[in-house]
């Protein structure tokens, strides 16, 4: 298999998540819905509340695996914006290759999600909040041999 999520590992889990092992056993990796699905669901592992104006960070438990020339690219449900202006702080995430099993954190994935809306927004546990799409990218052609050294934003610190 070319490309696929896995959970991270329950070391990880209980760093960045939860020191719950039924948990961690029970949550589930991001799945499409339909034949024609392009995006994958991530899933609650547990209820969360978004005030107006309020801003939360969800560790996903998932890291995910796929080939040189793709990224993931994570976008909030469009209901989600449409409906009730809830809308990822990035807008899109990137998840670049070299990100899985990076030396930080194993390449877990974070979404971070902003209410813009006035009303409170309820993200029930099973339910999906956001999706990930693998896609093919081109580059110019430059060589570039260097590999990730660590996690969120560690491509910045590189240059600094």
């Amino acid at each position: 298999m070319f490309r696929y999520f896995e959970k991270i590992s329950f070391n990880e889990f209980k760093k960045d998540v939860c020191n719950d092992k039924k948990l961690y056993d029970d949550y589930c990796l991001p799945s499409r819905k339909s034949k024609y699905s392009c995006g994958y669901d991530f899933i609650a592992m547990k209820d969360m509340i978004l005030q107006p104006g309020e801003i939360i960070t969800i560790p996903t438990g998932y890291k995910a695996k796929f080939l040189d020339d793709e990224m993931l690219m994570i976008v909030v449900r469009s209901s989600m914006g449409f409906k009730y202006n809830i809308r990822m702080c990035n807008q899109v995430g990137i998840i670049d290759n070299d990100y899985y099993n990076n030396s930080d954190n194993e390449g877990h994935i974070y979404v971070s999600l902003q209410n813009e809306g006035d009303k409170e927004y309820v993200i029930r546990e099973g339910t999906a909040y956001c999706q990930g799409i693998f896609l093919k990218y081109f580059t110019c052609g430059d060589k570039v041999e260097e590999i990730r050294n660590g996690d969120i934003g560690s491509t910045d610190k590189e240059m600094e």
